[in-house]
């Protein structure tokens, strides 16, 4: 079955401005005439490859640091007709290896100087920095032809903060429907360029295929240190900032004084924003902080556009996507539907229609709806503690314990108690680490802002908490 293709669409657009910049960095600047080249050269590359010429949507596995070299992987695939499957870099050789094994490649690709030591299988010479490894001959444990009949472009496997990463199976019309939804809300034209923080390997769709669709330059800093944000920022004119919370923070507490008047729209994704840091962006930048709501089954749902000022903290309200709340209150699990839905999970092998409830996606946040339809997320279902049959949400504890002066960054889990069942416990970042804040006088804070048994009953003092690549929080 033929389906339209993705990287063919962005491509065929891109031989209309060969001379404009498609990726900026410190030391040169690629043009989308040059990206045409080297996406062509290397997909034609691939054509030749062991078994991908005899396979339909062949599985190719992508382990490159994010750059200009995984984006023409990415795109080079996609191109030729495979299913890309990026493997992140911070994963360890076990997980990486255990993915492998799930996922059955055709093949593997390694460039961007990265090494996969132990990863077997005949090479062979892509060219630039590039080397393909033969992949498994025996069966996966999913249906190949169910697989193939949906014209799969990517499969993303989950950034690991809780439970069993499926992969999610996203087709080339998906796709497609996924960048038209998501930029009706970004509105990326080809005169933007955007800064660009996130890892590739888990945020290449939909951004940096919107951002190459829609012929904007990404601009790719040195590193997350403030200083080199901001310099690529205003070397390059960027308009539009794209980052997490971390990134954010970072760029808010810049101390140079130099303003960014090029800057539009800046969007922060992949964890919740705390107040202090929105406060302190738009007193930076004169810009709001955006909050966006990215789901890899559903693509970008939410973006806070109308609310970023007064609402800060919220998601927004939907736009082309339907919004229902579990039992049909104002607070509830948060269910989705709309354009740009997975179309499957690879293992165990679920097509979307069996995984759907009665139609809609149950996404797992707890979520709350102001009058005006603007959404809230309040938690999510498996992080719940509770406390005596109380239950409470660590994202709201650590919501207030953010606003101490004296603190960074909270993490909070339920502690088993044989009365109880659960009692919450901070895990807590301080701003001097070698003279904490008083577990009483934390106390005493919660005391004024939550209910007694929302209080933690221990803290626990660390110098860093555990992160995804992406951004989000590492839970038990």
């Amino acid at each position: 079955m033929k389906h339209h293709n993705i990287a063919a669409i962005i491509l065929a657009k891109a031989r209309q401005y060969p001379e404009r910049p498609a990726f900026l960095t410190p030391d040169r600047v690629l043009t989308y005439g040059e990206l045409v080249r080297r996406v062509e050269v290397m997909a034609s590359h691939l054509a030749g490859m062991p078994s991908f010429s005899q396979v339909e949507s062949p599985r190719v596995g992508v382990f490159c640091p994010g750059g200009i070299d995984h984006a023409v992987i990415m795109l080079a695939l996609m191109r030729a007709g495979a299913c890309a499957v990026p493997v992140a870099g911070e994963l360890p050789e076990f997980e990486r290896n255990t993915l492998h094994r799930v996922v059955a490649p055709h093949g593997v690709i390694v460039g961007g100087g990265a090494v996969w030591p132990g990863l077997s299988g005949l090479t062979f010479d892509l060219g630039e920095g590039t080397t393909w490894y033969a992949g498994e001959t025996r069966p996966p444990s999913f249906p190949e032809n169910e697989f193939a009949l949906l014209g799969p472009a990517f499969v993303r496997f989950s950034s690991g903060t809780t439970g069993q990463s499926k992969g999610v199976v996203l087709s080339h019309q998906t796709l497609g429907e996924r960048l038209d939804s998501a930029n009706r809300r970004l509105e990326i034209t080809g005169n933007d360029r955007v800064l660009w923080t996130l890892p590739m390997a888990h945020h290449f769709v939909v951004s940096i295929l919107l951002y190459l669709r829609s012929g904007a330059g990404i601009i790719l800093a040195e590193s997350s240190l403030a200083s080199d944000m901001l310099e690529a920022a205003l070397s390059h004119e960027a308009t539009v900032f794209y980052g997490s919370p971390f990134q954010s923070a970072l760029l808010a507490a810049e101390t140079s004084k130099r303003p960014w008047p090029a800057l539009r729209l800046a969007v922060s994704t992949a964890a919740p924003l705390s107040r202090p840091v929105t406060q302190a962006f738009q007193l930076r930048y004169g810009q709001p902080l955006v909050q966006a709501l990215g789901i890899i089954e559903m693509g970008l749902p939410f973006l806070n556009l109308k609310h970023a000022a007064n609402k800060p903290l919220a998601v927004g309200a939907p736009d082309d996507f339907e919004v229902k709340l579990a039992g049909g209150g104002e607070e509830g699990e948060l269910l989705l539907r709309g354009p740009g839905m997975f179309d499957a999970y690879l293992v165990p092998w679920r097509r979307r229609s069996e995984v759907m409830q009665g139609g809609w996606f149950a996404t797992g946040d707890l979520a709350r709806r102001d009058p005006d339809g603007t959404i809230h997320l309040v938690g999510r279902l498996k992080s719940v503690i509770n406390v005596g049959g109380s239950k409470c949400f660590p994202e709201e504890i650590e919501n207030i314990l953010q606003t101490h002066p004296e603190v960074v960054e909270v993490r909070v889990y339920g502690m088993s108690h044989p009365h109880w069942g659960e009692l919450p416990v901070a895990q807590v970042v301080a701003q001097n680490p070698k003279d904490p804040p008083a577990a009483a006088e934390l106390i005493a804070f919660c005391r004024q802002r939550l209910a007694s048994y929302k209080i933690p009953v221990r803290f626990e003092w660390e110098v860093v908490l555990p992160r995804t690549a992406s951004g989000k929080m590492v839970r038990a």
